[in-house]
């Protein structure tokens, strides 16, 4: 029996037709995941089924709920199904959960809502809830705010929210697309273990064709608003019909990174470096203790080398890597281009600055919406007095070029840009001043695969030209493995192993390695 049966379904904004006559069901019990790239249509699918697009969106079809149309319904039938019957879980919790609210009232608000209880009433549904899907210690948890948890618990605590009133239907979009391979693989078990015990249909969208493997019963892939093969996973999987299917299932990071020159010189060194941050108490602030985020940390990365730095979050990845730029304070040593540079002030620091770049996750937070690409990709060369003019104007036009951009494209903003494309100006940001190190903190991990593997590409290309040191932080061990020499695994601020890349993938020496592998390369179904 159909949950869910969508007909003819098509969606414009404008002249824009964001959906074009999509048809499936979603069965009782079911999962069927929605995959294809950024831009395919998915998440407009999924919001049309209880009409949740804005008032300039046209929508045309059928879409029916228990064999109720769900296209033209009232608002008062919408409100009875919406968090009732349909819920949602979306993809960043920390943008969905309210930060001035508690869990506690976020969680019992829904039920208040929805089932008319009174907040002592909501109170021992809101504990269960928070006990189903894996908080520990619920009750001591029920006066902390978003900001207080982890990306793994916020996400969690969105599920609870979900099901709060015993859906029917669950539409997770992109639920663990910016989660570590461990957490990943937790929310994974804990949604298809609610599946079983509520009876749950599921509709999942992601991007992420390793999870529809492991996750969905049937498969739709969308392209271009239109979904162009559907079927079983497996047969999906195994003998893909479609050509973008195909490319789709070809997209994974492969290769590895050119051979390091054997006489290549260390860029950058450190020895023993920790970094702990003082928790400071009372109306003198007298320290109190410390937050360990990295303890005794031995590294070197030589010209034309990448160190994947790998662990999940708050595992000090980043810390490390801020560090070893001077963005945050540290002890002992770090040597640059053989030069310590432990001890220098911040304006004996600015001469090297131009040196050492980094490139962050999210290119549509690190750039300015209110600047140009030109201007963007500039600024640099402006702060440290390079370039000027015209000059400048035709550097940019030749980093554009190489990082895969026409040079026409120099007077545009980064909103009329697609995810890949922005870090693409990001990346050339960073790479007109000829730097000697770069960072690349999760620089692929909210990117589609077949743009991923493009930038692992552009990556190893512009390292290859320009004998760059690389420091490559990341959750995603499979592009860890195309683009790293070596592999630092980093765990509650301790490294607890280095090696060459082959050493770590083929003989992982702690357990915490091999349970970082396992969950990243299995590929067995989520019982």
């Amino acid at each position: 029996m159909s949950v869910l049966e969508v007909r003819n379904l098509s969606v414009s904004f404008g002249a824009t037709r964001a959906v074009k006559d999509v048809s499936f069901e979603v069965a009782q019990g079911e999962t069927v995941a929605l995959v294809g790239e950024s831009g395919s249509g998915k998440s407009v699918t999924a919001l049309s089924t209880v009409q949740l697009l804005g008032d300039n969106a046209k929508v045309s079809g059928s879409v029916k709920y228990g064999g109720q149309e769900m296209i033209g319904a009232d608002e008062l039938k919408l409100r009875q199904v919406r968090g009732n019957d349909i819920s949602f879980i979306f993809q960043e919790p920390m943008t969905s959960l309210n930060p001035l609210h508690t869990l506690e009232k976020q969680l019992a608000e829904s039920l208040i809502l929805h089932q008319g209880v009174t907040k002592d009433e909501a109170r021992p549904r809101v504990l269960e809830l928070l006990e189903k899907v894996g908080i520990r210690d619920a009750e001591s948890r029920l006066g902390a705010y978003p900001h207080q948890l982890s990306g793994g618990q916020r996400q969690r605590v969105m599920i609870a929210m979900a099901l709060a009133n015993g859906p029917e239907l669950l539409i997770a979009d992109e639920p663990t697309t910016a989660l570590d391979v461990t957490i990943q693989a937790q929310i994974l078990q804990l949604l298809a273990d609610l599946r079983r015990s509520e009876n749950m249909s599921m509709l999942f969208i992601t991007h992420d064709l390793n999870v529809v493997r492991k996750f969905a019963d049937r498969v739709c892939v969308m392209q271009h608003g239109e979904i162009v093969e559907q079927g079983k996973t497996d047969e999906v999987f195994d003998n893909p019909q479609h050509p973008y299917t195909q490319m789709l299932l070809a997209a994974e990071p492969t290769g590895q990174p050119a051979p390091v020159e054997t006489a290549a010189k260390p860029i950058v060194e450190t020895q023993n470096l920790k970094i702990w941050f003082p928790i400071q108490r009372g109306l003198l602030k007298r320290t109190v203790g410390y937050v360990k985020a990295v303890n005794d940390a031995t590294l070197e990365v030589r010209s034309g080398e990448t160190l994947g730095i790998v662990g999940e979050s708050g595992s000090g990845k980043t810390t490390l890597a801020l560090a070893i730029m001077r963005l945050i304070a540290s002890e002992n040593s770090i040597r640059f281009q053989g030069n310590e540079i432990s001890g220098l002030r911040r304006n004996q620091m600015r001469p090297l600055r131009k040196d050492m770049q980094i490139v962050f996750q999210d290119p549509y937070g690190s750039l300015s919406p209110r600047m140009s690409v030109a201007e963007i990709i500039a600024e640099g060369l402006g702060v440290h007095g390079l370039v000027a003019g015209q000059d400048q104007r035709q550097m940019v036009a030749d980093i554009l070029q190489e990082v895969g951009l026409e040079a026409s494209v120099m007077d545009r903003y980064p909103h009329e840009f697609s995810g890949g494309q922005r870090q693409r100006i990001a990346i050339a940001r960073a790479m007109i001043l000829k730097p000697k190190l770069v960072v690349l903190d999760e620089p692929t991990s909210a990117l589609d695969m077949t743009v991923q593997s493009q930038i692992v590409d552009l990556l190893r290309d512009l390292q290859k030209r320009y004998d760059l040191a690389y420091l490559f932080i990341s959750h995603d061990l499979k592009v860890v493995r195309a683009l790293s020499h070596k592999v630092m695994v980093m765990k509650q601020g301790d490294v607890v192993e280095s090696g060459t890349t082959q050493q770590i993938f083929e003989n992982p020496q702690t357990e915490y390695t091999r349970e970082l592998i396992t969950a990243a390369f299995d590929l067995t179904k989520v019982a």
